[in-house]
């Protein structure tokens, strides 16, 4: 159950917010208080209308423009949401993109896409953000169960999401300094239209022609996807005063995925 104003007060910034599992993150933040500011680089029909849908509920959100792999718009996107909401204390860095490719297909070109997005992307959220954060905030990467996991295939994206883990344990200690909690959430399959486009692909080849229900059951102890609002949830246990001794971690919301 959600517990309302559990962070009220605080002001969020969370990148790739405007759909699927970052907007789910939008909205339980908002629905526990916080200030949220929403990143969206393309997508900008559906940052307006979830901006639109939580103000008409109350709550303080605006959307912002700005592509991460670029370190110098996530600089000033940071910038104009602390001048716009009067400061920062928690970042969910959620912006990433997915990539599926045989060893033999991989180009320079995929992994520079990949690895500035998925990894330069929120290593420079980070850098931006506490910069700005004071004592007390707390930031919340992406990486995935599939940097644990063997699936065909996905030998790059799997690469870019074990070396966001690597970071999170090793800034754990110099954030830590400066009373900053950092940590990372690896959610497994989720129901969002990234899943839906991809799941194929995470399906073994020896099981290509099984019902994808049956490979879900099969794979995964819950037997299902998860909703994007039950990794929302984990996110802002996460990004809350209840997780307050926890930092470094990897955190997975995976349905007990094999």
């Amino acid at each position: 159950m959600t517990k309302p104003g559990r962070l009220a007060g605080k002001r969020a910034l969370v990148t790739g917010g405007s759909r699927g599992i970052g907007a789910a993150i939008v909205r339980r933040l908002a629905a526990e208080g916080a200030a949220v500011a929403v990143n969206y680089v393309a997508d900008q029909t559906s940052a307006d209308t979830l901006v639109g849908e939580l103000r008409a509920d109350g709550h303080q959100v605006a959307a912002y423009r700005a592509d991460v792999s670029d370190a110098a718009q996530t600089t000033e996107l940071v910038a104009r949401v602390v001048e716009d909401f009067g400061g920062l204390e928690l970042l969910a860095s959620n912006a990433g993109v997915e990539y599926f490719g045989a060893l033999d297909s991989i180009t320079q070109a995929d992994f520079d896409r990949v690895f500035q997005i998925n990894v330069a992307g929120q290593l420079f959220a980070t850098q931006a953000a506490v910069a700005e954060i004071s004592r007390g905030g707390r930031v919340l990467l992406t990486s995935s169960v599939s940097a644990r996991i063997a699936v065909h295939h996905h030998t790059l994206y799997a690469a870019s999401k074990a070396a966001v883990s690597a970071m999170v344990l090793n800034l754990a200690p110099e954030l830590a300094e400066r009373g900053i909690a950092i940590n990372a959430i690896a959610p497994g399959g989720t129901a969002t239209d990234m899943a839906a486009e991809h799941t194929a692909s995470y399906t073994p080849p020896a099981l290509r022609d099984v019902p994808p229900e049956t490979v879900i059951q099969s794979m995964n102890a819950l037997g299902r996807l998860a909703e994007p609002v039950e990794i929302a949830a984990v996110a802002a246990f996460l990004l809350s005063p209840d997780a307050s001794y926890i930092t470094g971690a990897t955190i997975d919301a995976a349905g007990g995925w094999i």
